[in-house]
């Protein structure tokens, strides 16, 4: 299953330190996150899952414990409930509908993942990490001013670094 390849292919020793990372809750044909995070919760470091608490904010990251009950946020998604602790993550494992090899990003569109990143790119470093189908990168995709690029991307094909203009 490409989910467990591009789980595999992560080469752990090429990615900064980081003692919480975020996941997300895979949304239609989005590739499935959980085999990802089993890896990186292996490292010790804290499953964190994004809250959307308006349609116009950034997002908080919740703890997302697997045996925990989620509870959908404001946009539907299901997420930790309001009693889980609060984290900022270094590693942000970021869902997308496409890609290229600068680092361009189109997610679902509602901006939440641009202003987030935004946010926590101005307080400290924080490592966004595009999860993917290989079939999902195109030549180019248009970036506006807001947009955040990716510093790396993975696939079931394997881990690649955004290539620098």
């Amino acid at each position: 299953m490409a989910a467990e390849r591009a789980a595999d292919a992560l080469p752990l020793e090429r990615l900064p330190p980081f003692a919480a990372f975020s996941l997300y809750f895979a949304h239609g044909s989005e590739i499935d996150p959980r085999p990802l995070g089993r890896r990186l919760a292996e490292t010790g470091a804290v499953a964190l899952l994004p809250v959307a608490l308006s349609h116009s904010t950034a997002l908080i990251f919740r703890v997302f414990a697997p045996d925990a009950a989620l509870e959908p946020d404001v946009v539907g998604v299901p997420s930790p409930p309001k009693s889980a602790a609060e984290m900022v993550p270094d590693l942000i494992v970021a869902p997308l509908l496409a890609f290229d090899r600068r680092g361009g990003r189109l997610g679902q569109g509602g901006g939440h993942f641009d202003r987030t990143l935004e946010n926590l790119r101005a307080a400290r470093p924080v490592f966004v990490l595009g999860l993917a189908y290989a079939g999902q990168e195109v030549d180019e995709i248009p970036m506006e001013p807001h947009d955040q690029r990716l510093d790396a991307v993975l696939t079931e094909t394997g881990y690649r670094p955004v290539e620098q203009d």
